[in-house]
């Protein structure tokens, strides 16, 4: 990086970037890089365009943040006057949004729903496709297109994501059941029995098995007490037994419990495969008898 291009700029002339994907930042995370800075400096200068603003006397220079938000914030927490910044000249709003995105994305500091709001920012302001959004980024075209997809949960869902008590894994699972009433059902299983991806999509799979979409045609009396009876019924060591039974059986596997009491129920479909369960139930001497 040339040195000569690093300018020292008052810290109060640095305005912030009106499109910072970042909803919030960790305060323990900001104290930790304002103690890093006070013992050494900020070592990668701030990125910043000029600003002209119209006064009484004439026009005031000042900066509008384009990187370096967290160095912004950390050196005012340590009380610094001024920051290095690199100054780039007539930077449009869409590149001072990609400027903002890009680093975000290669610092890892933006959540999924963050990252998710601003490519749909890029896509719905500018007018790009997924895939012109994803070659601006350095992504795949099929993972901005499934961060995108996070901004279908349900409004309950994307806080839970945004605050870390869910994973994408989850996200994508709750994302596989159609109606959002259901999809709000399973978040609250999710988080209530701190379940595994594989747990919730297990419970998945029985929301669906169980017929649940025929609420269609169901009163809506009908479809709480619906909803009511799966709740009553769920055990997640049980479901999570059943998905297990599936991967030694390569079968569908419907457990339901009812109290101490329940029910196992093996899918086949043909005569063949019938043969190939009770063959890894049993063993071969359990086939010849049958």
């Amino acid at each position: 990086m040339d040195s000569k291009s690093v300018f020292y700029l008052e810290v109060s002339k640095i305005q912030p970037n009106p499109f910072q994907p970042r909803r919030g930042f960790d305060q323990e995370q900001l104290q930790e890089l304002a103690n890093s800075i006070q013992e050494y400096g900020i070592l990668e200068p701030l990125i910043v365009t000029r600003v002209e603003v119209p006064t009484e006397t004439g026009t005031d220079v000042q900066y509008q943040l384009l990187a370096g938000e967290r160095r912004l914030l950390a050196a005012k927490l340590v009380g610094l006057n001024t920051v290095p910044a690199l100054i780039r000249e007539n930077v449009q709003d869409q590149a001072k949004l990609e400027i903002s995105v890009i680093e975000n994305i290669q610092r890892e500091d933006l959540n999924a729903m963050e990252r998710a709001r601003a490519f749909a920012q890029l896509a719905d302001k500018f007018g790009l496709s997924q895939r012109e959004v994803a070659f601006r980024v350095g992504k795949s075209r099929e993972a901005v297109a499934n961060t995108m997809r996070l901004l279908q949960l349900p409004f309950e869902a994307q806080k839970a994501l945004e605050e870390h008590k869910i994973t994408e894994g989850h996200a994508r699972v709750i994302l596989s059941v159609p109606r959002t009433e259901h999809q709000r059902m399973l978040l609250g299983r999710i988080l209530s029995y701190s379940m595994t991806v594989r747990q919730a999509e297990a419970t998945a799979k029985q929301i669906m098995q169980q017929g649940m979409y025929q609420a269609d045609t169901m009163t809506p009396a009908q479809t709480q007490e619906s909803l009511h009876e799966l709740g009553r019924e769920f055990d997640p060591q049980m479901q999570e037994l059943g998905t297990k039974l599936e991967q030694v059986l390569n079968t569908k596997v419907v457990l339901r419990k009812h109290g101490s009491k329940g029910v196992i129920a093996i899918n086949f479909n043909s005569p063949e495969e019938l043969g190939n369960i009770i063959k890894k139930i049993l063993g071969e001497q359990g086939i010849e008898e049958f």
